[in-house]
């Protein structure tokens, strides 16, 4: 059985109380008797439930799992770390750091999504904030500060978009940017990678021209896996392109490691004459991402089985993969050639097939 008792030199009321056969004792904060009886009760029932008992988790604030957070990014040396940082300065630490985690509840997180909806944000970057939210409760669940989450309300999110090319629209405006763009937009077309991350920053070291492979090492990915993509025809015509300028650019004296580059310098910003070639082209609203759904359709298309597809797209789930993969009106057209066909054949060989039988009952 737990007791209450003074402490000396203490202001306040301790409780004693026995968890796995250990003696706690711990302080009420109070100095009213009534105090301590609440807290004493609170605690035996917790443990008559089989509930772990950290006096500590309550005295948690939110601030300090922020930090959690923050330090998994830092150490895992996660791309969207300053994203992240900002996400909890301008709202998520506004709204939750003063409070203490234990009494984050459900109710409050739903206000929370409430307000944010009335400022106008997206279903989708709300998502991404309780994202955040939910990993610093499970950092500190398994640091052992904490010993449960609310449960978190997560949001349907519809903007998936869903652009893609069709070849001669992708020639277009292909022909309207400038000449050291072109090669990074037919790479992105036949891969699938993302331009940003993957396809600026590729370097020579990653092309094999005696294997006919370029690769991604690990770490270099947003999954951090490495990945392989053997040559087609195209792509080593636009590698094997971008080898030739190489050589003329070491001729001057410039050497550059990187595979697309604009006289020997990096290419940082392709949006911008992305959006311009789109508009000169007259297809208009397209993103550098719709290239990466287009190669997705095309691998399916020719009929790469969807797992090997995912692996040369470096898609982990399915789920994404499947919302990439868009049917257009002429795959249903395609479709419907394919029934047409095959039922007419069927037709055709049921006549064959009946003839005899014809004949003969004559």
């Amino acid at each position: 059985m737990g007791s209450i008792y003074r402490r000396k030199g203490s202001p306040f009321y301790w409780i004693s109380y026995y968890q796995d056969g250990l003696q706690k004792r711990e302080s009420s904060g109070s100095e009213k008797v009534t105090k301590a009886k609440e807290l004493l009760r609170k605690r035996e029932g917790a443990i008559a439930d089989g509930k772990p008992v950290n006096p500590k988790s309550e005295k948690i604030r939110f601030s300090d799992l922020a930090a959690l957070v923050v330090d998994d990014y830092t150490i895992n040396q996660y791309k969207s770390l300053e994203i992240i940082k900002a996400r909890l300065k301008n709202h998520i630490i506004p709204a939750f750091g003063h409070r203490k985690a234990t009494t984050i509840t459900t109710a409050d997180l739903t206000g929370y999504v409430i307000e944010r909806q009335a400022g106008g944000v997206s279903n989708a970057n709300v998502n991404r904030e309780l994202s955040v939210i939910r990993r610093a409760f499970t950092l500190a669940i398994k640091a052992g500060l904490l010993f449960h989450k609310p449960y978190f309300p997560m949001l349907r999110e519809d903007n998936a978009r869903q652009g893609f090319f069709e070849l001669e629209q992708f020639e277009k405006v292909v022909s309207k940017l400038r000449k050291p763009l072109q090669p990074v937009a037919r790479f992105a077309y036949i891969t699938g990678w993302r331009i940003a991350s993957e396809i600026l920053p590729l370097e020579w070291r990653q092309v094999d021209f005696r294997a006919g492979t370029v690769r991604l090492f690990p770490g270099m990915t947003k999954n951090r896996k490495g990945r392989v993509f053997p040559f087609t025809r195209d792509l080593r015509a636009v590698l094997e392109g971008q080898w030739i300028e190489a050589v003329r650019l070491k001729a001057k004296g410039m050497t550059c490691p990187y595979v697309f580059n604009r006289k020997g310098k990096v290419i940082r910003d392709f949006r911008a004459a992305w959006r311009k070639a789109c508009e000169k082209a007259g297809v208009f609203g397209r993103i550098p991402h719709d290239l990466r759904r287009t190669a997705v359709r095309n691998l399916v298309r020719a009929g790469v089985p969807e797992r090997v597809a995912m692996q040369l797209t470096g898609h982990l789930t399915r789920s994404v993969f499947e919302r990439y993969n868009i049917v257009s009106e002429g795959d249903l057209l395609t479709a419907a050639r394919m029934l047409d066909r095959f039922t007419h054949a069927t037709s055709t060989n049921a006549s064959t097939n009946l003839q005899p039988v014809l004949k003969t009952s004559a």
